[in-house]
């Protein structure tokens, strides 16, 4: 693996056991102390780990991950759910995308979407407050990208503040695929940050249909800050890890839900 990979990987086993020391991380890994040690530094050095005597533990702020290590986790579910999703959009609708790993893989699927390219009327129209899916989107003539404003969260590299409500205020969005850190029947979608949240429910309050996209990590979880209320939410797209008991419970809420 390359070293992106490679620090993806140490900071989820991190994550998952809590501490953990250099000889069983190397093992784990399969790579020599020596890098498991230059990889640790790496780490601390970003505020994602704490160094301990002989190895590491997790730093209180690694529930929140950077965008760019989130990514190597759940990647095959977050690749089925976003192809699903994307299956869902038809030529010349508005699409909504808030930041994230899993949005992010939503809109790679628009980007190549065949009945968004062969369409020969007005493109489709994709509202985002993620630099990222804007910087990816802008050069594909067949769809037309819309930026929020705002102030850029480097975690996430999104957009937020009051300044997006400018431009949220005068938009209809026909659905809104809406990225969470945690979803449930009674916690409803949530994330880890204020912030983000005011604008996935800024977002979601413009947006006729609202689609959760999350892969089975994040059903049944907490997280701090509430975006809208379950029954806001019409559609879940989720992996079929997926706890049955949380799935059952979403859907006794009235949301559809799609397994894949």
């Amino acid at each position: 693996m390359n070293k992106h990979e490679r620090l993806g990987a140490l900071l989820n086993l991190i994550i998952e056991r809590e501490q953990v020391h250099v000889d069983e991380v190397a093992a784990a890994l399969s790579i020599s102390p020596a890098t498991v040690r230059r990889d640790l530094d790496t780490l601390a050095d970003q505020q994602l780990v704490v160094r301990t005597r002989g190895g590491a533990a997790a730093h209180p702020s690694t529930g929140d991950l950077p965008l760019r290590y989130k990514a190597t986790r759940s990647g095959e579910q977050k690749a089925r759910i976003a192809a699903a999703a994307a299956a869902m959009v038809s030529p010349g609708q508005v699409v909504g995308l808030n930041g994230g790993t899993t949005t992010t893989e939503v809109a790679r699927e628009l980007a190549v979407s065949a009945p968004l390219r062969a369409h020969e009327g007005p493109p489709a129209v994709v509202v985002t407050n993620a630099v990222n899916i804007a910087a990816e989107l802008a050069v594909r003539p067949h769809l037309r990208v819309v930026l929020t404003g705002g102030v850029v969260r480097p975690l996430s590299y999104e957009l937020t503040g009051p300044l997006a409500d400018l431009l949220l205020g005068q938009v209809s969005v026909d659905v809104l695929f809406l990225g969470v850190n945690a979803f449930g029947a009674e916690l409803g979608a949530a994330s880890h940050d204020e912030g983000e949240a005011a604008i996935g429910a800024a977002l979601a309050a413009r947006a006729q249909q609202v689609v959760v996209v999350a892969d089975a990590s994040k059903l049944g979880r907490n997280a701090f800050a509430r975006i809208i209320d379950t029954d806001q939410v019409h559609t879940l797209i989720t992996d079929t890890a997926a706890d049955p008991d949380v799935v059952a419970a979403v859907r006794a809420a009235g949301v559809e839900v799609q397994l894949v």
